[in-house]
C-alpha cells in the first residue's frame, strides 16, 4: 500500500479486486440461502406462495450481485 498527501493508504489493483471478491462472494452465498430457504417452504408448507417470494427475493439479491459485477469490472468477452 502506498500513502497519498493525507496519510490515508491506498490500496493496488490486486489488494481491491481481493476485497472485492470477498463482498461479492457474500452476496452470492445469501443469495442462494434466500432462494434454497424458499425452495424448503415450497416443499414443507402447504402454500407454495410462501416459498416462491423467498425465492424471487434471492434471485433479486443474485441480480444485485450480478449489476455489481457488471458495473465495477469491464469483462472482456
Amino acid at each position: 500500500m502506498t500513502r497519498r498527501r493525507n496519510g490515508k493508504k491506498r490500496m493496488s489493483e490486486q489488494q481491491e479486486f481481493e476485497v472485492m471478491k470477498l463482498v461479492l462472494d457474500k452476496f452470492l452465498w445469501l443469495g442462494f440461502v434466500v432462494m434454497g430457504w424458499g425452495m424448503y417452504l415450497s416443499l414443507t408448507e402447504s402454500s407454495v406462495l410462501a416459498g416462491i417470494w423467498h425465492m424471487i427475493a434471492g434471485a433479486v439479491l443474485l441480480l444485485l450481485f450480478l449489476l455489481i459485477i457488471v458495473k465495477e469490472y469491464e469483462i472482456i468477452g
